[in-house]
């Protein structure tokens, strides 16, 4: 499994962002469920999103990124950045590659 931090960037108005909430949500909870993705938020200053993720491989995280709603829809960007963890807090030894 492979190790990613996605940032979204929102490139519309708030609004346009806000209207798609509940999708978005629905969207982060089908993939916490499926277990690839692990700690989630807003920025703050609220221009957008964080998601730690797992995924088997770039290409896979590249397409549930665009299943995203916020995606979709063009009110936010994407940035995958992929790492290979080499520390950790005990709790989140699980997650060394």
């Amino acid at each position: 499994m492979a190790t990613f931090v996605l940032l979204l960037n929102y490139v519309r108005p708030l609004t346009e962002v806000d209207a798609l909430i509940s999708q978005h949500k629905a969207f982060l909870d089908a993939h916490y469920e499926a277990g690839h993705f692990l700690l989630s938020g807003r920025k703050e200053p609220r221009t957008g999103g964080v998601i730690l993720a797992r995924a088997e491989s770039k290409a896979a995280i590249e397409a549930i990124v665009q299943q995203d709603p916020f995606a979709i829809a063009g009110v936010a960007q994407y940035e995958i950045v992929e790492f290979v963890p080499t520390m950790s807090a005990t709790e989140l030894r699980t997650f060394l590659s």
